[in-house]
């Protein structure tokens, strides 16, 4: 039987092979996770199609196309003793074990007269290159970061350590970052630290990434316009209900859920900047959606992805809180599905968490727009109560990345000022006026 890639999801037509999570050689059961694939949305397991003897027909890091056969199940291999019920061998076990019935126990040999000294101690085991339960990819990085495979655990099948389960071992303060080259820095002769220098390999998604930026940018006429926001009522209205709102909904209020509320408004306003171009049969057409599928960035380990929130213009706030903690937290999680990354109608980019005062964020293919937003510093502005007089406000630049093919000057700088007014006044977003 051959194990093919399957659909992977919108758009995507080839993906990665990350890491084989079961040797070739081993025996496999019906379901049992083989291997995973990595895209440029998202990291995936694909389950066995049958039961039988895994033969690989892929080496790690290549990449294959969707309907691509990767490997192969020898059906009519007999399965080993040894094997458990619904869950693969361990990978260190030898192929030959696995592959066939357990060897016959050796006979006992010839009893030896009865002596009173102690048997002599079992001879050392040698260390082995590649601890049990490890993939081959997390095995390799482990030695690149320096961390101890014996003190993880992993998440994978049958406690199985993978490529997220070391990375997270090394960003949690764990053992420092050795070079990849197997040697440590020479030491310095003049007091100053060493000059060396530490390579990594860039990941499958990380290239897919920069694959697709670089598409949007040659492919869409990009172009940003900037607004700026005073964030003080929003700032206040949280402040007052946040202890509440965490009482009530068991979620804390934060400003992300006002600012999908006044996207919403925005593509309520301007509908052109949710379309999106599309092949008709006689030539381009723009879908325009009638519901708002709001896709989040959120920054992980292995790369920045892009969940989805489904319908928001239906949720409460609330609602949009508990959504995204949860989809922020299945991507840090390396949880998140192909349905969870795809089909997204617009996004928003919070670079303000990381201190960012100003940017142009890059579209989202096929997706027409893009909201960026920044951090909140205190500048002089006109007191908008008291013309003439200048008061010290919380503000926020805002960016709104468009294509220029779909959406005009006019229409983008009125998404974005709704955007403003909405977030400056934000009893509008509760009457939806």
């Amino acid at each position: 039987m051959n194990i093919e890639v399957p659909a992977l999801g919108e758009s995507i037509t080839e993906a990665v092979i990350s890491s084989w999570l079961v040797a070739e050689g081993e025996w496999v059961n019906d379901g049992d996770e083989i291997v995973e694939l990595e895209t440029d949305k998202v990291t995936m397991p694909l389950p066995s199609p049958g039961s039988g003897v895994l033969k690989h027909g892929a080496e790690e890091g290549d990449t294959v196309e969707v309907g691509a056969t990767i490997g192969e199940l020898d059906e009519s291999a007999e399965k080993p003793a040894g094997a458990p019920a619904g869950a693969a061998t361990s990978s260190n076990e030898p192929a030959s074990q696995a592959a066939g019935p357990a060897s016959p126990p050796p006979p006992a040999p010839p009893s030896a007269p009865t002596t009173t000294a102690e048997p002599p101690p079992p001879p050392a085991q040698p260390a082995s290159t590649e601890p049990a339960h490890a993939t081959p990819l997390a095995s390799k990085l482990a030695s690149e970061l320096n961390v101890p495979l014996d003190a993880l655990r992993g998440t994978g099948p049958g406690g199985r350590i993978r490529e997220q389960d070391v990375l997270a071992a090394s960003q949690s303060g764990g053992t420092p970052l050795a070079p990849t080259n197997g040697h440590a820095p020479a030491p310095s002769t003049n007091g100053h630290a060493a000059r060396s220098v530490r390579t990594e390999r860039m990941s499958q998604l990380r290239q897919r990434i920069a694959v697709r930026l670089v598409e949007a940018q040659h492919t869409a006429a990009m172009l940003t316009t900037f607004n700026e926001c005073d964030m003080t009522n929003v700032m206040a209205l949280r402040s007052k209900f946040k202890d509440r709102f965490v009482e009530t909904h068991g979620v804390k209020l934060g400003f992300m859920s006002f600012f999908v509320k006044a996207v919403v408004a925005g593509l309520r306003a301007v509908p052109a900047v949710g379309a999106q171009l599309v092949d008709g049969e006689k030539g381009p057409e723009l879908a325009y959606h009638e519901y708002a599928d709001i896709a989040v960035a959120v920054g992980t380990e292995k790369g920045l992805v892009v969940p989805v929130l489904r319908n928001a213009e239906r949720l409460a706030f609330h609602e949009i809180e508990a959504g995204i903690l949860e989809l922020a937290k299945k991507a840090r999680d390396g949880k998140l599905t192909l349905d969870d990354m795809s089909g997204g109608t617009f996004t928003i980019s919070n670079g303000g968490v990381y201190g960012s005062m100003l940017s142009t964020p890059i579209l989202n293919p096929p997706q027409s727009g893009i909201l960026g937003m920044h951090n909140i510093i205190k500048r002089p502005i006109e007191h908008p109560g008291k013309p003439g007089e200048i008061a010290l406000r919380p503000m926020m630049y805002l960016a709104l990345s468009y294509d220029h093919r779909i959406v005009d000057g006019e229409g983008a700088v009125t998404f974005l000022k709704t955007i403003k007014e909405h977030i400056e006044d934000p009893e509008r977003l509760l009457l939806e006026v």
